[in-house]
């Protein structure tokens, strides 16, 4: 499929502008180790070969130890099925076999204790615990990671549903005016003073939270702000000489708004997209440090935060997800300047 030609100078220009692409790069390097973290982060191998069979155990089923000659039922410990493969070779048989582990062969919900000795533990790269444990023997690189993955997730969900809402609604009060937009308008000012915080509360105390019931609490006061301020924006163009043109040509209302109103507010819509999302990880981050959001043990950046504050000498906690939210932060933030300052209708309209 062939590009626009004002598509790829668009693109070029985004490129240009080194910090927000390189962060727009990075962005995506974390989105796909969080996507396939299991290959990255795991207790379970990626490749077991075993008396001459081989299996792979990352994404399939659950392997029970007796299968690999350990003396128990449950799950593989694949740590010890690597020693132990190790311990035959050096005694001259197995010489085929070996386990393929991930680069942190721990998953986030495991608790590696230790005897003699209790959590959380400083990193250490013998233990392959790079960013240490938490307080109760978890990796807390593995709860990054996959905590990370529960974030985004639940702030590119909210920012869809936050702006399928808001830019339609907004735009329709803006373009039709009048009982329509003065009917809306009080109810977005009665909607915006409800508390949000208490409504979390409430619902907690009735049910636990989980991803979804936080997510529909989220979308159903997260959606007004961008309501507002496509109303706003559309109240302008829809008295610039290019909508009188397609309205006296004879186009629909719907044509008017989704291929004229809207395409030229982009510029507006792309610069709140970053700070939605940055905007829905720091709420989910707030919740779950407050012990209002997601449940124990779901790996979440709020509960590592709320330990490395209680645990103020496991500094590698606190440190270690403070480093996490202002790095992601920071490269949504760059990514979304140069997003805007190149993909601004108004700025490249013509070729050169």
């Amino acid at each position: 499929m062939k590009l626009n030609p004002l598509t790829l100078k668009k693109w070029h220009r985004f490129t240009s502008i080194k910090r927000g692409y390189f962060s727009f790069l990075l962005l995506l390097l974390f989105i796909f180790i969080s996507i396939f973290a299991e290959v990255f982060i795991n207790s379970r191998a990626l490749v077991v070969r075993y008396r001459g069979e081989l299996y792979f155990p990352t994404y399939g089923q659950m392997i029970p130890g007796s299968a690999f000659g350990l003396d128990y039922e449950y799950e593989t410990n694949y740590r010890q099925l690597k020693q132990k493969i190790a311990l035959e070779k050096s005694a001259g048989n197995g010489q085929g076999d070996f386990v393929l582990m991930p680069p942190v062969p721990y998953n986030a919900y495991e608790n590696d204790l230790k005897e003699g000795t209790y959590p959380p533990f400083a990193p250490s790269w013998e233990d392959q615990h790079y960013f240490g444990t938490d307080n109760v023997g978890r990796d807390v690189l593995a709860r990054l990671v996959y905590g990370f993955r529960t974030a985004m997730g639940f702030s590119l969900i909210l920012l869809l549903l936050n702006y399928s809402v808001g830019i339609s609604l907004g735009c329709c009060m803006g373009y039709f005016g009048g009982k329509f937009d003065l009917f809306f308008q009080r109810i977005l000012e009665v909607w915006s003073n409800i508390p949000f915080l208490y409504v979390v509360i409430i619902v907690s105390s009735i049910v636990v939270p989980d991803f979804m019931i936080l997510l529909v609490i989220m979308a159903f006061f997260g959606w007004i702000n961008m309501t507002w301020v496509m109303r706003t924006m559309t109240y302008r163009e829809k008295e610039r000489e290019y909508v009188l043109a397609a309205r006296s040509l004879g186009a629909s209302h719907a044509r008017i708004i989704f291929k004229h109103i809207i395409p030229n507010t982009l510029s507006i819509i792309v610069t709140y997209a970053p700070f939605a999302i940055s905007g829905g990880i720091v709420a989910l981050t707030s919740l779950d440090y407050l012990g209002f959001g997601l449940p124990a043990p779901t790996p979440s950046w709020g509960e590592l935060l709320q330990q490395g504050w209680t645990n103020m000498d496991a500094w590698w906690i606190s440190s270690s997800v403070v480093g996490a939210l202002v790095l992601t932060l920071m490269v949504v933030t760059f990514t979304g300047e140069a997003v805007r300052e190149a993909f601004d209708p108004r700025m490249y309209t013509f070729y050169s």
